[in-house]
């Protein structure tokens, strides 16, 4: 497992969601802490491409061997890409919370709302 770190260069949501903005589009992914909680990740069923996310809904599942969890979207927008490593190996989301266990890819249909996500310092202080 990855060690804990929350970069700066992301955006995070209060449900441990974080989100990599590049212009008008973002990655999304858990957070270290959403993925230790979690304990070992052994499944995940990305949403299809096309699909619409709704900021603060959940869009889809991760299960792992302690629970089945929702990820919520931590901005609106459209499915562009899907991390398809996931479907073979779905350990990297432990591994490379950050990197190569993204979960998605969209285009964002509000940009504005990113104003409502939070610095990395701000997320790690609502961490128990």
């Amino acid at each position: 497992m990855a060690d804990p770190h929350y970069p700066d260069d992301l955006k995070y949501h209060s449900e441990h969601d974080w989100a990599r903005i590049e212009g008008d589009e973002a990655a999304f992914g858990i957070t270290w802490y959403a993925q230790d909680t979690l304990g070992e990740v052994v499944f995940y069923s990305p949403p299809a491409l096309g699909a619409t996310l709704a900021k603060d809904e959940p869009y889809t599942e991760v299960e792992s061997v302690k629970a089945v969890s929702d990820v919520v979207a931590p901005l609106s927008g459209e499915v562009i890409a899907v991390n398809e490593a996931l479907a073979d190996n779905p350990q990297l989301i432990n591994d490379d919370p950050y990197g190569d266990g993204w979960l998605v890819r969209v285009r964002l249909t509000d940009p504005a709302e990113v104003e409502g996500l939070m610095d990395s310092a701000a997320y790690v202080s609502t961490l128990p």
